[in-house]
């Protein structure tokens, strides 16, 4: 099996295919992509502080130096042992998928290689190399779903032996997520600032997680599913203002989404009305914010809120790769949201 489902990667992770000569791990969440990397590159053995075993290398500079992965692979370590070669950044450059379906063909005997990628299409170029060889395998990394969030947040709060309150719980759950590496240095900041507490509390979250403030984080959130555009526009300049970070704004967004695809669907499929819904979701909707909810889901069908996620998803991926324009690119998407649900009225 060259290809993995999302659901079958973490399984995979713990009792790695050893029979494989290369590993891609690419998708829309970087931070889970290096995460797993690095999981995959200890699992191999290889001491990952010689850099004599471990090439670490960039595919955009590989790109300029067509035969420098070649020549890395096929070379005969100085002092033997196994090697490792990790790529980073690989995405669409022509010449690195080529060297690489090259060396599927013929894996070199010893080495071991893995290449981190950001989202790719399926059926072309690197992705497709790796697919369809026996030598290789491919571990898709998307943004965490509400099951995985809340084991990171079990599996975090467990080694601590703290309790959480259900508010706290709720509000971190919509707070994190987008990002895999993003949503465990918040669960650390929150550990760190509880220290010494058994429980917890709501507001213990509140004081930690993420760099604006809950009120100014949901304002945004609200004006947008509720294509509210004077309340976007003084929401979004507040939280910019504050010199916050928007990668956890995306992430609360990209959890709302995914939270009224569900209630949705549910709606659909039932024919009870959005309060009705709201009234017996399953985890509860935050009863301060169950109205907004109820109001957008009134506004969004289906194809809609899954329309709003792709681009959500793609805002993340491209404010990582371009990270001066972070704070441009959340907005422009985000108000295009806000106003795709104006016109739902």
């Amino acid at each position: 099996m060259s290809e993995l489902k999302a659901g079958e990667v973490d399984r995979f992770l713990r009792s790695p295919d050893k029979g494989k000569a290369l590993y891609l791990v690419y998708g829309p969440d970087r931070g889970l992509v290096s995460e797993r990397g690095e999981v995959l590159a200890k699992s191999t053995g290889v001491d990952l502080a010689d850099s004599f075993s471990t090439i670490k290398l960039d595919a955009n500079e590989l790109a300029g130096d067509p035969v420098k992965l070649i020549d890395e692979a096929y070379t005969v370590g100085m002092f033997g042992g196994d090697r490792l070669i990790w790529i980073r950044n690989a995405g669409n450059q022509k010449d690195v998928a080529a060297n690489i379906e090259t060396i599927l063909k013929d894996p070199p005997a010893g080495v071991k290689l893995i290449v981190e990628a950001g989202d790719l299409k399926k059926g072309t170029g690197l992705r497709a190399a790796v697919e369809k060889s026996a030598t290789g395998i491919t571990l898709p990394c998307y943004a965490d779903n509400a099951g995985a969030l809340s084991s990171l947040i079990d599996n975090t709060f467990s080694e601590t032996g703290q309790r959480l309150s259900l508010d706290a719980r709720r509000y971190i759950q919509d707070h994190i997520g987008g990002d895999r590496r993003a949503s465990r240095g918040e669960l650390e900041k929150l550990v760190l600032y509880a220290h010494g507490e058994d429980e917890i509390t709501l507001d213990m979250a509140r004081a930690s997680i993420g760099d604006a403030s809950s009120t100014s984080f949901d304002d945004v959130v609200d004006a947008v599913i509720t294509g509210k555009l004077g309340d976007f526009d003084e929401a979004m300049q507040a939280f910019i203002s504050a010199g916050s970070n928007p990668q956890p704004l995306l992430a609360a967004a990209i959890r709302q989404f995914q939270q009224l695809d569900l209630l949705r669907a549910e709606m659909e499929k039932s024919g009870q009305s959005a309060s009705g819904i709201v009234a017996s979701a399953k985890p509860p909707v935050f009863f301060a914010r169950r109205k907004t909810v109820e109001l957008a889901l009134t506004r969004w069908t289906s194809q809609g809120i899954r329309h709003a996620l792709r681009r959500l998803q793609d805002c993340v991926l491209e404010s990582r790769m371009n990270a001066a324009l972070t704070v441009p690119v959340a907005r422009t998407a985000l108000l295009a949201i806000t106003i795709q649900s104006a016109r739902r009225r």
